[in-house]
């Protein structure tokens, strides 16, 4: 499996298929983001339209919602196999998790502003934990280099634990997240708005 997802973030079907048409030209694994209004602009949310590719490829949901929990289902119903939900607008995180280990692989996000200590959780209990290296809610924010300390912090307290970065990852920012610990990179503007995504894909690649 890819540890270099292209995300996606979009709110028409049409761009969200482009982007997709484009990104399984060289990777397995495609990052949905899902936001509400709790986060930002709401986006995309039909999940119905992603089973043309989801047998084919593997599809990890990114929930900025308002309890993720909600969406866990109709989105594994569409092929999803990866669900990860953010903490700030969770209600129950141990249903959440108890929930989509039943439909596949399962996983906490923290904003930028949201500490490793506000998981209620055990770290072991996760997938994966996303650290947002941006203020969620939107492509193209800049890089907080300050969220490096919790990727830090989370290897620390669960050494096995893998990490996901999201957010203003490019050629110079994977290095760091990935001297911190970080082994899973999404990236979204640096690909998409490349002339080649593919060429730029494949340097993230030989960078980690």
């Amino acid at each position: 499996m890819d540890n270099i997802a292209p995300g996606i973030l979009e709110k028409s079907w049409e761009e969200i298929e482009r982007k997709i048409q484009i990104a399984t030209g060289f990777s397995q694994t495609i990052h949905i983001d899902l936001i509400d209004q709790s986060f930002g602009e709401p986006n995309f949310n039909d999940p119905t339209p992603f089973k043309k590719y989801t047998k084919e490829y593997f599809f990890e949901l990114h929930m900025m919602v308002s309890e993720p929990l909600n969406y866990l289902e109709s989105w594994a119903d569409a092929g999803f196999r990866r669900f990860i939900g953010h903490i700030e607008n969770m209600s129950s995180e141990e249903e959440f998790i108890a929930r989509g280990q039943i439909l596949g692989e399962v996983g906490l996000a923290v904003d930028g502003k949201t500490s490793i200590e506000d998981i209620q959780v055990s770290l072991s209990d996760l997938d994966v934990l996303l650290v947002m290296t941006i203020e969620a809610g939107a492509s193209g924010r800049s890089f907080i280099p300050g969220c490096l300390d919790k990727i830090k912090k989370a290897k620390q307290l669960e050494k096995f634990l893998r990490v996901e970065v999201d957010g203003g990852i490019d050629d110079q920012t994977i290095i760091q997240a990935k001297n911190a610990g970080a082994e899973r990179f999404v990236t979204t503007t640096y690909l998409f708005n490349s002339e080649d995504p593919k060429a730029q894909f494949e340097k993230l690649k030989g960078l980690v």
